[in-house]
């Protein structure tokens, strides 16, 4: 297989060096800054004619989707045999369908902007590391190839770490009791995921648990937390049962504003564990470790490019 040339956006120089670590492949340049009005200046300063590319990047933010959807547009323009997309956050999740007439489907459009960009001679591939929505995969349009790519290895390291020798898997809702359930019979535990009723539009109340918790340590899974108060409500619910103690493994830790700092100060959840999916989580752990802790989920992408990357 010929050797990837790698490039990435800014906010994922980290975890893109740990990936590029992993495959062996030569690092790209890119030059990126803004012009006074707020334009955004882009250049690719490496060669990439006939070369296997590779672009690390992601949505967390609209400015982050459109640099990588102008970066990778470039990219094939410049050249490129093949493009493989990582993107380790697929960041418009929470509008994953249509509820109330007329709502976007954003996830639906942006998956239409990133299938847009123009096709390498050898095909255009994208991983989505842990979707929120398995149909999120099936917005992609065209010729682009998607991959739904799981960090399952790195989560069950982390819940046996968080864990312990004895502890319940739990969910925040039922809606992620399915996962759990698959996490922790690969683990040898039991899973409990929390029942709700929906108030409103936007409240909601616990009014039970699938399994009984008490006496133990409960190790809530999630695949994301950004605000924290579906899992302030969990784990509330799991102490109110007789947990002993509450901790959390999630592949991705957001946290905007304050909501670290909130749920740490709440004292119903002991510590964190998320992955560097997300570039807030190795800024966010910085100020608070050792209640928020990062493992790396290079290892996965670093497969999964080893896999798809050439074309």
């Amino acid at each position: 297989m010929a050797t990837p040339v790698f490039f990435h956006s800014p906010a994922y120089a980290a975890l893109a060096t740990r990936v590029r670590a992993a495959c062996g492949g030569d690092e790209g340049a890119v030059e990126i800054r803004p012009f006074p009005d707020g334009e955004r200046y882009l250049r690719i300063r490496s060669p990439v004619q006939r070369r296997d590319v590779v672009l690390l990047s992601g949505t967390h933010s609209d400015a982050a989707t459109l640099d990588l959807f102008d970066l990778a547009s470039g990219l094939v323009n410049e050249g490129a045999l093949s493009l493989s997309l990582v993107i380790p956050f697929f960041g418009y999740s929470t509008m994953e369908r249509q509820v109330k007439p007329g709502e976007i489907v954003t996830a639906k459009t942006r998956a239409r902007l990133i299938s847009s960009i123009p096709q390498a001679p050898r095909g255009n591939r994208v991983a989505l590391l842990d979707l929120h929505a398995d149909g999120i995969a099936y917005y992609f349009e065209g010729p682009v190839v998607p991959s739904h790519v799981y960090a399952k290895p790195v989560i069950l390291d982390a819940v046996r770490e968080m864990g312990g020798d004895s502890f319940t898997l739990g969910s925040v809702d039922a809606g992620r009791a399915k996962w759990v359930e698959s996490l922790a019979n690969d683990l040898g535990v039991p899973s409990s995921f929390i029942l709700k009723r929906r108030l409103s539009g936007t409240r909601t109340e616990v009014v039970g648990l699938s399994h009984t918790v008490g006496g133990g340590r409960v190790v809530i899974y999630d695949d994301m937390i950004r605000t924290g108060g579906s899992l302030l409500g969990a784990a509330r619910a799991y102490l109110d049962a007789g947990a002993t103690e509450v901790v959390t493994v999630a592949t991705h830790g957001l946290f905007p504003g304050d909501s670290l700092a909130r749920i740490r100060a709440s004292g119903l959840v002991k510590r964190i564990l998320v992955t560097d999916s997300h570039p807030a989580a190795d800024v966010a752990a910085e100020g608070a470790a050792p209640f928020l802790q990062v493992r790396s989920c290079a290892g996965v992408l670093a497969d999964w490019v080893n896999a798809n990357a050439a074309g």
